[in-house]
């Protein structure tokens, strides 16, 4: 775990060594925004500890989208409004068991905590746009389109420009493609250029500077096409579009961008699955 990292004026960072998340704070004059909270109420609650170290303001906390390192911190922060897609709520209100699953895999001495923690969705949901005054300070949330999952949220402070992205960018390791959207990733990315400032703040790892969402975006821009290429042929050799991708692909692939086979499997099933129209 890290100190808060100012990145711009008012606006910080702090990475946290479970899945190297990288969570933020924008504190205007009258109340601060919590950019996601973390994988476990405990989490959240050293999460809100924290923050104690950086104002005495009240906070609200904004979800960039329902996986379970991202909202399962919601409740320690309670009372106070949470934001999020509208999807993200419907997902997390539909999926609960499936979020404490999905974290138990990834941390399996943390039962006691998960099954204490409650599923708290946000309450102040968008569908596409949504503009928080934190005092002095407007913050802007921004569903741009489908990518990382159906319904991600970037953050953006207007004052500073720096720009919060969410897991539609991961610094360190690749992408992750569970529930990925890979056709329309990489024209959402291209929409997120045009607000990136000097900093932006990938959901896991440091902050980075456009040449990287631009060498990300070429990077998910090549498995979309190779996704895209391959379906006719695919097709007529009588693939099954919900079956794995073929593992040859996948490893021709995995070579030409030097990333492990589990993302680019997953890239590629979830992108036939999209060229076929059964996604």
């Amino acid at each position: 775990m890290n100190p808060w990292r100012e990145v711009g004026a008012g606006v910080y960072v702090r990475r946290y060594r479970f899945l190297d998340q990288s969570i933020g704070a924008i504190v205007g004059d009258e109340r601060v925004l919590i950019v996601d909270t973390r994988s476990t109420l405990t989490q959240g609650q050293e999460l809100l500890a924290d923050l104690r170290e950086l104002t005495a303001l009240p906070w609200v906390v904004v979800n960039t989208h329902a996986h379970f390192d991202h909202v399962l911190g919601n409740a320690a922060f309670r009372p106070c409004e949470a934001w999020g897609h509208l999807r993200c709520a419907e997902n997390m209100r539909s999926s609960g068991p499936a979020l404490r699953e999905r974290a138990l895999a990834w941390s399996p001495e943390s039962l006691d905590d998960l099954t204490a923690t409650p599923i708290d969705p946000p309450e102040r949901t968008f569908a596409a746009a949504a503009d928080l005054d934190l005092g002095g300070r407007i913050v802007q949330l921004r569903h741009l389109g489908r990518g990382h999952t159906d319904h991600d949220v970037i953050v953006r402070d207007a004052a500073s420009g720096v720009l919060f992205a969410g897991d539609l960018l991961e610094q360190g390791s690749p992408p992750w493609f569970d529930d990925a959207f890979p056709l329309d990733w990489p024209d959402t990315l291209g929409v997120m250029l045009d607000l990136v400032g000097e900093i932006v703040v990938p959901g896991h790892g440091e902050p980075v500077a456009r040449e990287f969402v631009e060498g990300q975006l070429a990077e998910i821009a090549y498995l979309a096409e190779t996704a895209r290429r391959s379906w006719s042929e695919l097709q007529a050799a009588g693939h099954d579009p919900a079956a794995p991708a073929p593992a040859a692909l996948v490893a021709d692939a995995a070579r030409h961008l030097g990333w492990p086979d589990r993302p680019v499997r997953d890239a590629l099933g979830r992108g036939l699955a999209q060229a076929a129209g059964v996604l």
